[in-house]
C-alpha cells in the first residue's frame, strides 16, 4: 500500500508531464501551444470543428472545474462566462490570446496547488 505522499507525488509527477515538462509521451499540452499566433488559434481545422483558440479555453475551464471539484468550491467562479466549450473571437487578437494561455496557466497551478494540499 501506498502512503498520501507518494500517491500525490505520482500524481503532480503525471500531471506536470502532461502539461509543461519534457515527457515520454512527446510534446506536451503547454509545449503543443508555443509559438501558436492568435490568427493561428482561430483557424478551424473543419467546418463543425474546435480550433485551438477553443480548445485551450476548454482545457483551462478542466483544469478548474476538476480543482472546483476537489475543494468542494462556489461553481460558477470560472474566469469566463459559460462552461465547457467556450466561442473563440471572430478576429485575431494577441492580447486576448496571451491572455487565454495565461488563465490556462493559472488553472494548472491552481489545480496543482490543490492537488497538493490533499491529505488522506
Amino acid at each position: 500500500m501506498h502512503d498520501m505522499h507518494e500517491v500525490l507525488t505520482l500524481l503532480l509527477a503525471n500531471l506536470d508531464d502532461a502539461y509543461d515538462r519534457r515527457g515520454w509521451h512527446g510534446t506536451n499540452l503547454r509545449g503543443s501551444l508555443r509559438g501558436v499566433t492568435a490568427e493561428r488559434a482561430l483557424r478551424r481545422p473543419a467546418a463543425e470543428r474546435h480550433n485551438i483558440w477553443e480548445l485551450t479555453a476548454h482545457a483551462a475551464y478542466w483544469k478548474y472545474a476538476a480543482r472546483n471539484r476537489l475543494l468542494s468550491g462556489k461553481r460558477g467562479s470560472f474566469a469566463m462566462k459559460g462552461s465547457n466549450w467556450f466561442a473563440s473571437p471572430s478576429r485575431a487578437d494577441e492580447k486576448g490570446w496571451r491572455a487565454l494561455i495565461q488563465l490556462l496557466d493559472q488553472e494548472h497551478r491552481l489545480l496543482r496547488d490543490a492537488i497538493a494540499s490533499l491529505s488522506d
